[in-house]
């Protein structure tokens, strides 16, 4: 694990889940309940510990002076009051789609034309470009607080 074991224990998968649920209901043009249990449901296997290994390497990258236990701090102050307040919306780009689409997977909601295409080498890089885009995104909804 490339991240400490206590930022799973603030960024939870529902606090990851509300973060995101903003972008993902836009995208999809659906209501914020149904994004949120899709995200739910894609969040409950590996696409969380890796999403929090990129955001983990965002915020590391983002905060040259704050020691690892200090950016926890902030994690845990930014979540102490308000822990599913939703996320901002994220401007659309080729990387958030293709999160999104392995999002889509992993809910079980992409067809299967959708996932050959994420299994080809193409796929499989914008998916991690997706996946890296995410990190970021979700580190400084993680870190945006006092």
């Amino acid at each position: 694990m490339a991240f400490p074991p206590r930022l799973a224990h603030l960024a939870t998968r529902s606090v990851v889940a509300a973060k995101l649920t903003p972008t993902y209901a836009r995208a999809h043009h659906i209501d914020e309940n149904e994004a949120a249990q899709r995200l739910s449901t894609a969040l409950q296997g590996r696409l969380l510990t890796s999403l929090l290994e990129e955001a983990w390497l965002a915020m590391r990258g983002k905060s040259k002076r704050l020691t690892d236990e200090g950016l926890l701090e902030k994690v845990a102050t930014t979540l102490r009051d308000r822990p599913m307040r939703p996320g901002r919306v994220a401007e659309p780009t080729p990387a958030w789609s293709a999160f999104l689409v392995l999002l889509d997977l992993e809910a079980g909601t992409a067809s299967e034309a959708a996932r050959r295409v994420m299994e080809s080498p193409e796929g499989r890089q914008r998916a991690q470009d997706g996946l890296a885009e995410a990190g970021r995104f979700l580190a400084a909804e993680l870190t945006r607080g006092r």
